[in-house]
């Protein structure tokens, strides 16, 4: 039951980058449907589980250049979101008839890798402190996914209520994001 608590406690906080960003997404997404939602969550859930197992299977030896890297690989992708929807917001460029750039495959995709390689290097202390893999890759992904759909919705709903104001916000906690990555 310990280590079950100790990969529960994991998950959520590897999930909470994941909440973030789908906050900032649903923001944008004022009309997203719930396919939308499950699609973020299927993204940023699998990349969470995956990437542990990633990282359990590179050991060591991949960690210290993940390390190295990651911070600057989350912050320039997430950066480069979030100013793109800064600049929507300010000029107006956004097309509310457009699906929200989060939900297009080539940014969910790039996103749930900035968020989950965290999760990479988890992999590697996964084996090293003899938790469960499989057991681990499965709460990992399902905590994130339904922390993901949750967030979506939530931010759809504030995207609706204070309109192309808080995609500002949401561009900026992006960008806060990628920072706190990239100082940790």
């Amino acid at each position: 039951m310990g280590s079950f608590v100790n990969v529960l406690i994991i998950a959520i906080s590897l999930s909470l980058d994941a909440l973030a960003v789908s906050i900032a997404g649903g923001v944008k997404a004022r009309k997203a449907l719930l396919r939308d939602a499950l699609k973020v969550g299927l993204f940023f859930g699998g990349f969470q589980a995956g990437m542990p197992m990633l990282g359990y299977l590179a050991g060591n030896a991949f960690k210290d250049a993940v390390d190295s890297a990651s911070g600057w690989i989350a912050f320039v992708l997430l950066a480069a979101i979030g100013l793109n929807m800064i600049r929507n917001a300010v000029t107006g460029d956004d097309d509310d008839e457009a699906p929200a750039d989060m939900l297009r495959t080539r940014t969910l995709l790039a996103l749930a890798v900035a968020t989950s390689i965290d999760a990479l290097v988890v992999g590697v202390t996964l084996s090293l402190a003899g938790l469960p893999l499989l057991v681990s890759i499965v709460l990992i992904g399902v905590v994130t996914f339904l922390i993901s759909i949750a967030g979506f919705l939530f931010g759809k709903r504030l995207g609706t209520a204070f309109g192309e104001r808080i995609e500002i916000v949401g561009g900026l906690a992006l960008i806060a994001i990628g920072l706190k990555l990239l100082i940790w």
